[in-house]
């Protein structure tokens, strides 16, 4: 078997692994395989969706949607996660104990799911879905906090947990990822509703306003984006390879983002996987402690290893077949865990550190017959 091949084959065994039926016989999907997140994670259902569709069904699909928007809150914000048992929690944190206020991600990957399920399902089935579920998701994506710019802003005094995978990162001020995350939603959006006949212009002009407004959060000294512009005014390694991954406009940044990446890669890379923040740096504020080099404040996920290493490829072919393969082997000999670093695992089982690097994998064999004969040997 190819290293293609391989990486398919754990990231099917991993998701059917992480499965649990809810009383009512809807099968959700967890982040891990051992119950630590022991219920249905919006974001990493998205990604397992997204990054290996051919291994969960429409029917899932559809059940995992109608759990989720089931558990939509009166003012309109879906679930973060949601249990078998149907209880919904909205926030980062125990049941309970939120950290922050709501998650600002969690309608923009429900969009994903469903962009991506009418993929799988036929148009009459797609049109009559959308329109059983357009009001939930609009009111979602509506009640996530903009500045007067429309980027996605959290109040320094309240901070939101902003993209789950900083969720523990008090990211305040105007947002870089969780606007981009926001963005791709609206022009999903606006493609469902030209899909199946549906007028609403909104998701348009506010795509179109982070456009035009995303050049806030620009670093001329370094050439990439920040995270946030009031706290965590610090270069985010993760949402400038998202941008470009998902065909943000980024104009002339392009270039300058491709450079950072490829110029300081060593900073930034561990057996393939991702540090969120150059080596060196963590994050300036947090809503719950988090040692240095652990975790979300230092440690490396393959979760953005696929985004990285196409990134790479685009100014270094060798390079980002380099950061894929080692990630791939680290999958394969070591595991696939949430994150690591240097004498450092942290949860095995960990699903989509498995499906985001059969992502990249497979978008950079769809793009370069070059990178398809490196994947398949």
């Amino acid at each position: 078997m190819s290293l293609l091949q391989k990486i398919e084959e754990l990231s099917r065994q991993m998701v059917r692994g992480c499965t649990k039926v809810t009383p009512g016989g809807v099968t959700l999907f967890t982040p891990d395989g051992v119950a630590s997140y022991d219920a249905l994670w919006l974001r990493d259902f998205s990604y397992m969706v997204e990054y290996a569709p051919e291994t969960v069904e429409a029917e899932e699909i559809i059940g995992c949607v109608n759990f989720a928007v089931g558990g939509h809150r009166e003012d309109g914000w879906m679930p973060d996660r949601i249990y078998a048992d149907g209880l919904a929690v909205y926030a980062a944190g125990e049941v309970g104990k939120p950290v922050g206020e709501a998650n600002l991600d969690n309608t923009p990957f429900l969009v994903y799911i469903v962009s991506d399920l009418m993929k799988k399902i036929d148009h009459a089935q797609g049109q009559k879905l959308f329109a059983q579920w357009y009001d939930a998701l609009a009111q979602g994506l509506l009640v996530v906090p903009t500045d007067a710019d429309g980027l996605v802003y959290s109040d320094p005094a309240r901070p939101h947990s902003p993209y789950g995978f900083t969720d523990t990162v008090a990211k305040t001020g105007s947002l870089m990822m969780e606007s981009l995350l926001l963005w791709r939603a609206c022009r999903k959006m606006e493609a469902m509703c030209a899909a199946f006949g549906k007028t609403d212009d909104r998701w348009r002009v506010m795509a179109e306003k982070i456009e035009a407004h995303i050049g806030h959060l620009y670093d001329t000294e370094s050439g990439m984006f920040l995270a946030a512009d009031h706290d965590c005014r610090q270069i985010d390694i993760w949402g400038n390879a998202y941008m470009l991954y998902i065909g943000f406009p980024a104009g002339a940044a392009r270039e300058t983002i491709l450079r950072y990446l490829k110029e300081h890669v060593d900073e930034y890379v561990f057996a393939g996987q991702i540090r969120h923040l150059p080596k060196g740096q963590y994050w300036e504020r947090l809503l719950i402690d988090v040692p240095h080099e652990t975790y979300q404040n230092g440690a490396y996920w393959a979760t953005a290893t696929g985004w990285l290493a196409w990134c790479l490829y685009q100014a270094d072919p060798a390079l980002g077949l380099k950061v894929l393969t080692e990630a791939g082997d680290y999958l394969l000999n070591e595991g696939s865990f949430e994150c690591v670093n240097a004498g450092y695992q942290k949860l095995p089982s960990f699903v989509v550190s498995a499906t985001n690097v059969l992502g990249g994998m497979r978008r950079l064999a769809q793009e370069s017959p070059e990178a398809r004969t490196a994947l398949e040997k």
